[in-house]
């Protein structure tokens, strides 16, 4: 394919699996492979630091567990933002290097995005054809210590991918998988909501607008719930064509007035952040195993000022006390993180075949344009996801 024309040096790649104290070489017959198109970051900073290269290292098998998907489109998210100006550095680097044995900076050069739909090209020796073979079209939600999706191929662990719905395209497939895991954790694993316990429940989206709000909608519509969103005016249309029942515009004037004149809520998904601890947690029922879901944490801030150690003690006694606190009140205070998940994909999946959910994209860029989608995210304020059409790059320059 002409994918595979781009890369102009090709050799058998030899890999070592470890079983036990054995290891043991393999060919690998597909990935001849040693370098492709991608754009990368040389070091953290602004937008200028994204470069674009032909010559990114080919992803290789590492574990038998995993996959090597050629990527045919990747969302971008806030995350690959802050990330681009190092956010979380500290916590990523021990993920990567847990016993810190490479180098500060090891990581670069460094891909981002975090959103990826594509089609199988080769598997390890324990991925069951039951499950993926190569040829299949899967997407995936990749955890930010890995190498992400702006580069045309990437290597995930089987766990993390899914099927990708047959209704969508590759564009739209990739608008879902991130905002979908995040909500999915915040909402299911964290705030205890499921497809039989949501009718009736009065939910609150703060920040409704966005890839991670958008998303949540449509599932917990789809679950039954009563959904009030806050978003901007020249947003509304979108929101209640995914079928809000209640918009609260946050430009009208201090939001939290016209929300303490409603009906308290079972739960409060924060996408804000801010100030809105402040009075959000006012706004649940008391008593009533109401709960406040906030993904803006200061989790990673705290490790990268204060290193892993200090800074997970530091989070440790601010969620406790925060916890604490608020119960005493009636209502738990959570935090909500990203986790890859790709059995919650499975059954987005299901749900999105079954017409319940819909991918929104906002804006889709070329594969030469991933600066302009960057800035695109970087300016907030989104109406559904952007989304980078992963090409041969060769409209692009080293």
């Amino acid at each position: 394919s002409a994918l595979y024309k781009t890369c102009i040096h090709r050799a058998p790649c030899v890999k070592t699996l470890v079983h036990g104290d054995q290891r043991r070489l393999f060919n690998t017959s597909n990935s001849r492979m040693t370098i492709m198109p991608a754009w990368v970051i040389d070091r953290y900073g602004s937008n200028d630091v994204l470069r674009f290269t032909k010559n990114a290292g080919f992803p290789i098998i590492n574990y038998p567990n995993e996959v090597v998907v050629q990527v045919h489109a990747a969302g971008l998210n806030p995350i690959d933002v802050s990330m681009r100006g190092g956010y979380g550095a500290a916590t990523m680097a021990m993920k990567r290097d847990p016993l810190n044995i490479n180098q500060s900076g090891s990581e670069f050069p460094l891909i981002l995005g975090r959103d990826m739909s594509g089609v199988i090209m080769e598997c390890g020796l324990d991925v069951a054809p039951a499950y993926f073979k190569e040829g299949d079209e899967v997407w995936a939600a990749i955890p930010p210590w890995k190498q992400g999706s702006l580069a045309e191929f990437v290597v995930l662990s089987a766990n993390e991918v899914s099927k990708k719905p047959k209704c969508l395209s590759h564009i739209e497939a990739a608008a879902v998988p991130y905002v979908a895991a995040t909500a999915w954790s915040a909402l299911v694993n964290t705030g205890g909501l499921n497809k039989d316990n949501c009718a009736k429940k009065r939910i609150l989206i703060l920040g409704g607008s966005g890839g991670v709000g958008t998303f949540s909608i449509q599932m917990l519509k789809a679950w039954g719930a009563h959904v009030t969103v806050t978003c901007s005016q020249n947003a509304e249309r979108l929101v209640r064509g995914l079928g809000v029942d209640h918009v609260v515009d946050y430009t009208a004037g201090p939001v939290e007035v016209p929300l303490r004149a409603l009906e308290k809520f079972d739960l409060v998904l924060d996408n804000v952040g801010g100030d809105t601890e402040s009075w959000a947690l006012g706004l649940l029922k008391p008593w009533c195993g109401a709960k406040y879901v906030t993904l803006v944490t200061p989790f990673l801030r705290n490790t990268d000022q204060l290193g892993i150690a200090d800074g997970m003690l530091q989070t440790g006694v601010t969620v406790a006390s925060k916890a604490l606190k608020h119960l005493s009140k009636g209502v738990h205070y959570r935090w909500g993180m990203f986790a890859p998940n790709g059995l919650a994909l499975d059954d987005i999946s299901e749900m999105v075949d079954a017409g319940k959910i819909r991918a929104v994209v906002e804006e889709e860029f070329t594969f030469s344009q991933v600066p302009q989608a960057m800035l695109k995210v970087e300016k907030g304020h989104a109406r559904g996801k952007t989304v980078v059409k992963i090409s041969s790059g060769e409209d692009s320059s080293e």
